[in-house]
């Protein structure tokens, strides 16, 4: 077997929006197997359809363009129709809208050429101070979970692009983010099968293309190495007692749950003798480059043996043939279309959470919420007070915004009193990732203690509405169709969805 078909082992990620003359020379060189478009890589639409032109022009036509388009707080680009998060969708429980809105997502993507999508996760968010899943789940019951996902990804397929269950074998029930740190989830055999690992063993009867390693130890199935890299998860689980053929591709590697723990040539050869198909070498150039060197060394060494990369080479190749990378049109009337359904998908999604009373639209209303915010690991900022005051003043044309610094909340107390006021509603808004602080519980204790008629817009995260515990309106989401939604609901239009995690 000729080692240089090791590089097909191999996914990439690019350093800026078109090829520059280095990374041409270093995609000519390695032969990678595919690339995975972030959105550093995306200016719009015809400039991504460029270069994964390009990208294919150097590394043939079977090259594999992925990215990261779950929806909500996931979007690599927003130039196309924007998803509501899974967890939107598991608060309405409609699987033929969820098959329908993952269809309209592959839609998107297959017109750039994109013919990869790193979604839907199939993780069972049951952990409330889970930092890197949460909304990115459909839910906390892991039948809803299976089902949902794999309607999302059976639409996805109709498309013409490969979906991913991720993150085998479950990121859900983690208070770590294994972009920081490598999570431990210990629980007995029992328990994984009942929940984690249900969802996947469904993916796996379903057929899906694809699945997503997850950085994270489980000493029941594997005592000493996380699932990425254990051949008992990957092989002797998922391949020889599931029966799994389709591809397995690893999360990013430059993860400090792995590249924190292991030298990365190290950690990539060991992945693919684990099982899996695919090594994500993303960051520096050195970092991908020591990934793809080593795996071509332990080819040629036979530290990977010929028969682990023809198996690899073989499923790769399958899965080129099903889904070829060509570009198809998206007809403007039918991108409309989509871009409707995703409206229809966010109203139908909004939840209300205790005992809600609205104002009226011509209502002296005050906003409180975060000054600013800032996005991290795979997620985009939310969106700041005025952004957010903006999205709900069409509905709302008295809608007055007091805006508080991150780090010091309570700063503004002395002015929220006085504003309040002036008030005849009060609104919190929280429409950040993480979880609120102490002292932005604090303030919205304050704000509620105030004797005047307040609502919390739990925007994102919709276990801020468990730490706040006052009557919400929940969105899973910030982008467009989500804020407009919440806007309508807060106008006294029907929030209809139902919470889809336990408090």
């Amino acid at each position: 077997m000729d080692a240089a078909l090791a590089g097909k082992l191999i996914g990439i990620d690019l350093p800026g929006p078109s090829l520059d003359d280095l990374t041409r020379g270093y995609l000519e060189r390695y032969r990678f197997g595919g690339v995975c478009l972030f959105r550093k890589n995306v200016r719009n639409r015809e400039q991504v359809a460029r270069l994964v032109e390009e990208i294919r022009e150097v590394l043939g036509p079977q090259a594999w363009i992925a990215m990261d388009q779950e929806g909500g707080a996931v979007l690599r680009t927003s130039d196309l129709p924007e998803a509501p998060s899974a967890m939107a969708l598991g608060a309405v429980g409609d699987l033929e809208l969820a098959q329908a809105i993952g269809a309209a997502v592959g839609r998107g993507l297959i017109s750039l050429g994109v013919n990869w999508n790193y979604a839907p996760s199939l993780d069972v968010n049951t952990n409330p101070d889970n930092p890197v899943i949460g909304e990115r789940s459909f839910g906390g019951d892991a039948e809803q979970v299976a089902a949902l996902g794999l309607a999302w990804a059976n639409g996805l397929q109709s498309a013409g692009v490969i979906p991913t269950a991720k993150h085998f074998p479950g990121h859900g029930d983690t208070h770590l983010d294994s972009h920081l740190a490598l999570p431990r989830v210990d629980k007995p055999l029992e328990a994984l099968e009942q929940l984690e690992l249900l969802p996947f063993r469904r993916a796996v009867e379903a057929q899906i293309p694809a699945l997503m390693t997850a950085h994270i130890l489980y000493p029941a199935l594997d005592p000493q190495h996380p699932a990425t890299l254990s051949k008992a998860i990957l092989t002797d689980l998922l391949r020889q007692e599931w029966g799994y053929p389709g591809v397995i591709v690893t999360d990013s590697m430059a993860m400090k749950a792995i590249a924190d723990h292991y030298p990365a040539g190290h950690a990539a050869v060991r992945a693919v003798n684990a099982g899996a198909d695919v090594v994500l070498a993303l960051g520096s150039w050195p970092n991908k480059l020591q990934q793809a060197e080593a795996i071509r060394a332990a080819v040629e060494s036979g530290q990977i043996s010929p028969a682990r990369l023809e198996q690899s080479l073989e499923r790769l190749e399958r899965l080129a043939q099903r889904f070829p990378g060509q570009a198809k049109p998206y007809p403007a009337d039918l991108e409309r279309q989509d871009r409707g359904l995703m409206h229809r998908a966010a109203q139908r999604s909004i939840t209300a959470y205790g005992r809600v009373t609205l104002p009226q639209t011509d209502a002296a209303v005050l906003l409180v919420a975060p000054r600013s915010t800032s996005g991290e690991n795979v997620y985009e900022a939310g969106p700041d007070a005025q952004t957010l005051g903006r999205a709900l003043s069409a509905r709302f044309p008295q809608l007055s915004v007091l805006s508080y610094p991150q780090e010091r909340p309570l700063s503004i107390l002395e002015e929220l009193q006085t504003r309040a006021a002036g008030a005849d509603f009060l609104l919190f808004g929280s429409p950040t990732r993480g979880p609120l602080s102490e002292e932005e519980l604090q303030l919205g204790q304050r704000l509620f203690g105030l004797g005047k008629p307040a609502l919390h817009l739990a925007v994102w995260n919709p276990y801020h509405v468990r730490a706040l515990g006052q009557p919400a309106l929940l969105s899973y989401g910030f982008h467009p169709p989500a804020l407009e939604a919440l806007a309508q609901a807060l106008a006294g239009a029907p929030a209809p969805g139902r919470l889809p995690v336990g408090f």
